[in-house]
C-alpha cells in the first residue's frame, strides 16, 4: 500500500501545506471519506454528485492523517480544525486529479512486481476475476475492485499494492480515444490483456476499426519486455498484433492458440468444462460460472498465469475457485421459487447474445424468461443493433421476452417482426413496471435472466425477485 510522508506528497503534487507537520507519514489513499481507513490520505474531489470538501470532518473521524484540497476557504478550515489531530496535515493542490495521479505514479515507480493491464469490449471484468483467482494460488495479488478502472480507479488501485505485491491486475476502461493511453501512463503495465473488440462504445469513437485502434492503445504500451495476450479467435487480433513492439501470446479454440480448450462440453446447469491445451499438455476444468462465452474469459486468465510462471495445476484450481464482481452472471434461487441470473451491470450486441445463449444452456424446470433492456453507447447502430437482437430471440430458447426503456422496445418490435407470439413479449417502459408483468408473469420453477445496460438500473428487477410484493 502506499506509504509516504508528507514533505514527500508536498513535492509529489507541488502542493502547499495549510496545516500540520510535514513528517507526518500516511498510509493508503481514498476519494471517498466512507472508505478511508487510519492513517490514510483522503483526497477531496469537487464532483457534480458530491463535493468531497463536505466530508473533509468525516474523512479525519474515520482517521485520515493528511487532506488534499483544491480550496482553501474558511468552510475547509472550519471543517478541517473540527476534527484535526496534532499529527494530521492539510495540502492545497491546484487539481486533485493530477495530485491522485501524481502520488500514484510515485508509487508506481517503486512497485517491482509485473503489472497487467486489462481491457476489451466485453468480458474484461469477469477476465479480470479469473485472472485474481488464479494468480493468488501462488503469488500475492492486487486487482482492481468493483469497477474502478477508471481515471480515478486506476490510481487508487496502483495504491493498494505494496512492496509484497507479486502481481498487480489492473483493469482499464475506455470511454473516448486516448483514454486506455492515459491510463497506461499512469499504471505503466508490463503486459496487456484484450479480451476482444466489438460494437461498446460506437457512439463515441464513430466505427469498430477506431475501437480496434483504442483497445490497442494498450497492446502500444506494452514494452518489447513484456508480453501482449490476444483472443487467437477474434477478427481484429491480427490488427492488433501489428501494432505491438511485445511478442504476442494467443489463446482461444484454434490450433494456433498458444493456449488453448478443446472438448468444451455445457453441464446441466449451465457451467462450461473443458480441456486447458498448454505446451503439449493438458487438463480438464470446469468453471464455476454459466455460460459458454466464458471460456474464452478463462484461457485468458490462463494464458497471463501460464506465462507468469504458474503451473497448469495451479491454474485449474484457481479458475475452479473463482468468484466474481457483482451483477455478472450471478445465478441464485429466489424465495418464490426463480432461478435468477443477474448480469445487470453492463450490455452491448456480444454479451447480449452470450447471456442469451447461457440462459438456453441453464436447464430449467418452467420457461426461460429474459428481461432485457437498453445497450447504450452504440450511437447511429443502436435502432438496428436493437432490432436485430429481437429476431436472434425470437429463434432462441425465450419463452417469454420481457423489454426495458424505449431501446428495448425495438428489441420487443425485432422479436414480433421475427415471429414471436405476441403473448410472449412484454414491453415496459420502466424497471418498475418489468418488475410488475414478472410478479404476474412468474411461475415457480422459471429462470430468468436480467440485462442491461448500467443506466438502465435494471438491479431494481432483480431486488422485486428476492423481495416480491405482497
Amino acid at each position: 500500500m502506499l506509504t509516504l510522508s508528507v514533505q514527500t506528497m508536498l513535492e509529489v503534487t507541488a502542493g502547499e501545506l495549510l496545516a500540520g507537520p510535514t513528517s507526518t507519514m500516511v498510509n493508503g489513499c481514498a476519494i471517498d471519506s466512507r472508505s478511508v481507513e487510519p492513517g490514510a490520505v483522503f483526497v477531496a474531489f469537487e464532483g457534480v454528485r458530491a463535493d468531497g470538501h463536505d466530508f473533509i470532518a468525516g474523512a479525519l473521524a474515520e482517521g485520515a492523517r493528511a487532506v488534499i484540497v483544491t480550496r482553501a476557504d474558511d468552510q475547509v478550515h472550519a471543517a478541517f480544525r473540527s476534527a484535526a489531530r496534532a499529527e494530521t496535515a492539510l495540502v492545497l493542490v491546484k487539481d486533485a486529479r493530477s495530485a491522485l495521479e501524481a502520488v500514484s505514479s510515485w508509487h508506481r515507480d517503486r512497485l517491482m512486481c509485473p503489472v497487467i493491464g486489462v481491457t476489451g469490449s466485453t468480458g474484461k471484468t469477469t477476465t479480470k476475476d479469473f485472472l485474481r483467482s488464479v494468480l493468488a494460488t501462488s503469488l500475492k495479488v492486487v486487482a482492481t475492485k468493483e469497477n474502478r478502472n477508471n481515471e480515478l480507479g486506476v490510481p487508487l488501485t496502483l495504491m493498494d499494492a505494496g512492496v509484497e505485491t507479486e502481481a498487480l491486475v489492473v483493469e482499464m476502461a475506455m470511454r473516448g480515444r486516448g483514454q486506455i493511453a492515459h491510463l497506461c501512463q499512469v499504471a505503466r503495465p508490463t503486459h496487456g490483456l484484450v479480451t476482444n473488440v466489438g460494437v461498446s462504445h460506437i457512439e463515441l469513437l464513430g466505427s469498430e476499426a477506431a475501437i480496434a485502434s483504442a483497445k490497442g492503445e494498450l497492446v502500444r504500451a506494452i514494452p518489447q519486455s513484456g508480453r501482449v495476450f490476444l483472443n487467437g479467435d477474434d477478427g481484429w487480433t491480427g490488427v492488433l498484433a501489428e501494432s505491438a513492439e511485445a511478442p504476442i501470446v494467443r489463446y482461444g479454440l484454434g490450433e494456433a492458440a498458444d493456449v488453448r480448450a478443446e472438448d468444451v462440453t455445457v453441464a446441466v446447469d449451465g457451467t462450461p468444462a473443458f480441456s486447458l491445451v498448454f505446451a503439449g499438455t493438458s487438463i480438464d476444468v470446469k468453471l464455476p460460472v454459466p455460460g459458454r462465452h466464458n471460456v474464452y474469459n478463462a484461457l485468458a486468465a490462463s494464458a497471463v498465469a501460464l506465462h507468469l510462471g504458474l503451473s497448469l495445476a495451479e491454474v485449474a484450481a484457481g479458475l475452479e475457485g473463482a468468484t466474481f464482481s457483482k451483477w455478472r452472471m450471478e445465478s441464485f434461487q429466489s424465495a418464490s421459487g426463480l432461478t435468477v441470473i443477474n448480469d445487470a451491470y453492463n450490455a452491448n450486441p456480444t454479451s447480449m447474445r452470450a447471456a442469451i445463449a447461457a440462459l438456453g444452456d441453464v436447464p430449467t424446470k418452467g420457461r426461460r424468461i429474459a428481461v432485457l433492456g437498453d445497450m447504450a453507447e452504440l450511437g447511429s447502430l443502436a435502432e438496428l443493433a436493437h432490432f436485430q437482437l429481437g429476431g436472434e430471440i425470437a429463434d432462441s430458447s425465450v419463452d417469454i421476452l420481457v423489454t426495458v426503456g424505449e431501446r428495448g422496445r425495438r428489441i420487443a418490435e425485432g422479436a414480433l417482426a421475427a415471429g414471436m407470439h405476441v403473448d410472449s413479449v412484454r414491453p415496459c417502459a420502466t424497471a418498475e413496471e418489468a418488475s410488475e408483468v414478472l410478479d404476474d408473469e412468474t411461475e415457480p420453477g422459471d429462470t430468468v435472466l436480467v440485462k442491461a445496460s448500467r443506466v438502465m438500473g435494471l438491479e431494481v428487477v432483480v431486488e422485486g425477485m428476492i423481495q416480491p410484493r405482497v
